[in-house]
């Protein structure tokens, strides 16, 4: 059993980094706010603009542009998830249940290919489980991240997922990424990657020859 040692976030309450998993929620919170839908960064999309990822995310819930242009018009993310959360069943696409998901995952690797700093942070994560720490127990918080240690954390996955694609070079973040600092953080985080492995499979040896 590994030994965990929680940090708390001060200002959330949050436990933030343990040794073996890094928790986040809010866009606000350092370092790994970034990480969260809301984190205040454009994300060009489907030949538009959107002030954040949720934005992005929301908006391909509705049928009509003009009801999609006016998600992506929301002031914030959160009321941009209300609009979309309050939309009549007709203006929801009809498959929205089953395509959402391979929305969300276009739209993480948009935002994390588009900015040096979100690639360079998810990349620098390593082989660390990353969660998504919801502070309210619902449906929504328990299928996108974990409440009280219980749910699918989806965004956690998808972005571990994202991790190990940009450190195999099957997506390529921005050019400045690429040159300043992502070469050596590939290095490292294949490095220790191997080493886990060649560990693993040490540890399967030693267990067979104990039967």
């Amino acid at each position: 059993m590994v030994q965990k040692v929680r940090k708390k976030n001060h200002a959330t309450g949050v436990p933030s980094v343990t040794t073996d998993e890094i928790r986040f929620y809010r866009a606000n919170e350092k370092p790994y706010g970034p990480f969260s839908n809301l984190y205040k960064c454009e994300v060009k999309f489907e030949g538009k603009t959107y002030p954040t990822a949720e934005h992005a995310y929301q908006a391909g819930k509705a049928v009509k542009p003009a009801v999609r242009d006016w998600i992506l018009s929301a002031p914030t993310p959160a009321l941009a998830a209300m609009a979309a959360h309050g939309l009549y069943t007709w203006d929801v696409v009809p498959d929205w249940a089953t395509i959402k998901f391979d929305r969300m995952r276009k739209v993480l690797k948009a935002k994390f290919s588009q900015h040096a700093n979100l690639a360079k942070l998810l990349i620098e994560t390593g082989d660390k489980r990353l969660v998504e720490v919801g502070t309210v127990n619902n449906a929504v918080n328990r299928l996108w991240g974990e409440v009280d240690g219980s749910g699918q954390n989806m965004l956690g996955v998808m972005l571990m997922e994202l991790r190990k694609e940009l450190i195999d070079g099957k997506v390529l973040p921005a050019p400045a990424a690429m040159e300043e600092t992502t070469p050596k953080v590939i290095k490292r985080s294949k490095k220790k990657a191997k080493a886990k492995k060649s560990a693993a499979k040490s540890t399967r040896v030693k267990s067979r020859s104990r039967k």
